[in-house]
């Protein structure tokens, strides 16, 4: 089986997707998309191009990104080699994202298109605050992924269950490489 060059990450908030999909993509030697970047524009509006983007990122050659925003999901998926699964255990992203959230918030570090993060108050009065937002959607991949193995056959799966599994997969990818 060929190497995989459209490589999707998939995994709730906090999972660490972003940083998996950057060491894929160095492991791989194939470019990296981060997805937000695409997506939010100033004041956190989406982008009006985000779905033209998209499907040119999903068409080109080669690529890692991850995989979310329901509308983009089934384009890169259509497209895409392999999804790698980081499925670790609600605690263990919860935790993550609360002090990644907390931090970010603190040192008002900036994201994309100039956003920052909401004041910590907010997650009390937003619906859709991050931390909200990643714990009544934490089951949600536990459904999307079979919708896509199913829709996409071809579509191969590495599933990793801990930061163990995350490694091991890191360290064999690298060692496939050329």
């Amino acid at each position: 089986m060929p190497a995989a060059r459209r490589i999707l990450v998939a995994g709730r908030p906090g999972a660490g997707k972003s940083t998996l999909a950057r060491q894929v993509a160095a492991a791989a030697d194939v470019p990296y998309t981060e997805l937000d970047a695409l997506h939010h524009g100033p004041d956190w509006t989406p982008r009006p191009q985000f779905d033209d983007d998209v499907l040119a990122l999903a068409t080109s050659e080669a690529w890692v990104t991850e995989w979310q925003y329901p509308q983009a999901r089934p384009v890169l998926a259509a497209h895409a080699d392999l999804l790698v699964w980081l499925d670790l255990p609600v605690r263990v992203t919860m935790t993550r994202l609360t002090r990644r959230t907390v931090g970010r918030v603190r040192n008002r570090t900036e994201l994309w298109a100039g956003n920052v993060e909401p004041p910590l108050r907010t997650v009390f009065t937003e619906p859709n605050h991050i931390v909200r937002w990643a714990w009544r959607t934490r089951h949600d991949y536990r459904t999307l992924v079979p919708e896509a193995r199913a829709a996409h056959p071809d579509l191969a799966l590495v599933h990793l269950r801990s930061q163990a599994d995350t490694e091991a997969y890191l360290q064999a990818l690298r060692a496939q490489a050329p």
